[in-house]
């Protein structure tokens, strides 16, 4: 079992938007291996307090001996972010001072053979980011799924170009018998892709899209952005960084969406909605990562930071 890590990607620019200070409660959606939630507990001392969430069990358990030294500033929580409401409601807590959720996969998780998350090596067809709670697996996805069913998949949440031959190709497969490992799928695709793009293993966007199907990774954003908001105490702030271009689209929209002041249709000449918006977004444009940050940690290289702040 390799041991659990996740560089904390844009570090210093995500705790400093945060506007961190001694004494606030600040929530970490996706707390991971700590990196951030660390560096948060650092900024707002023993009067202030953290709630980390994570739904996978070996991230929980990498931050609590990360953050023991913390004490009772800092509450782990198993669970989905996109139950916020729920979770701090379930503690007592009404409002907080801000909260910051990283949706990158962590290098623990692609690299452990175990969990199916990657192409590398050989493994069972899982993708569960909690084993322990059911749910469909890659597995099931590839081997029950109609091709149609595949198909979407692919080119909603891979964007794939050639998701109707590769979808195809799958349920050639399967009729002749189950593909239950990662290197029988990726050779699937990779016989229908062939080509790298710049050193891209032409499997990588059916990988991202059965990940992102099977753990409903774009759902939990949606739900998870309009679900915070209300418990932000005015001018507190809420940080996303996101590592491709469905979740950063996700992520833009809904804050365009609650800082707009209007949400009548096109062609009304005068405003009848009476939508009074809720954020003010702080990032026209999202931060990204320096190029002495890329070089000491390539997988930063795609992530995007969006901060809103509620009003």
């Amino acid at each position: 079992m390799n041991e659990f890590y996740h560089q904390p990607v844009l570090l210093k620019e995500a705790i400093d938007l945060l506007q961190c200070g001694a004494g606030k409660i600040f929530v970490d959606g996706t707390v991971g291996g700590g990196g951030h939630a660390e560096a948060i507990l650092e900024r707002i001392g023993t009067d202030g307090h953290l709630i980390g969430i994570d739904f996978d069990e070996e991230a929980l358990n990498a931050s609590k001996a990360r953050l023991a030294k913390f004490g009772e500033s800092v509450t782990l929580v198993r669970g989905n972010f996109a139950a916020i409401a729920d979770i701090l409601y379930h503690r007592g807590m009404e409002k907080i001072d801000g909260a910051i959720v990283d949706l990158g996969v962590s290098s623990h998780q692609l690299l452990s053979a175990e969990r199916g998350f990657s192409f590398a090596h050989e493994a069972p067809l899982d993708m569960r980011m909690s084993r322990n709670e059911g749910g469909i697996s890659a597995e099931l996805i590839v081997n029950t799924f109609t091709e149609a069913r595949i198909k979407s998949i692919l080119k909603e949440y891979g964007e794939e170009r050639m998701a109707g031959l590769i979808a195809r190709a799958i349920c050639t497969r399967r009729s002749q018998a189950p593909i239950v490992t990662t290197v029988q799928l990726a050779e699937i695709v990779a016989r229908v892709v062939r080509s790298r793009t710049k050193g891209i293993h032409p499997a990588t966007r059916t990988f991202q899209a059965l990940r992102i199907a099977v753990n409903q990774e774009l759902e939990n954003i949606a739900s998870f952005i309009p679900a915070i908001v209300p418990l932000l105490r005015r001018g507190s702030r809420l940080v996303v960084i996101s590592f491709h271009s469905l979740e950063d689209r996700i992520v833009k929209h809904a804050f365009a969406s609650l800082a707009s002041s209007c949400d009548c249709p096109r062609g009304v000449p005068v405003c009848v909605c009476g939508k009074v918006p809720s954020l003010k977004i702080i990032t026209k444009k999202p931060v990204i990562p320096g190029e002495q940050e890329i070089r000491n940690n390539h997988a930063s290289r795609s992530a995007k930071l969006r901060v809103a702040e509620r009003i």
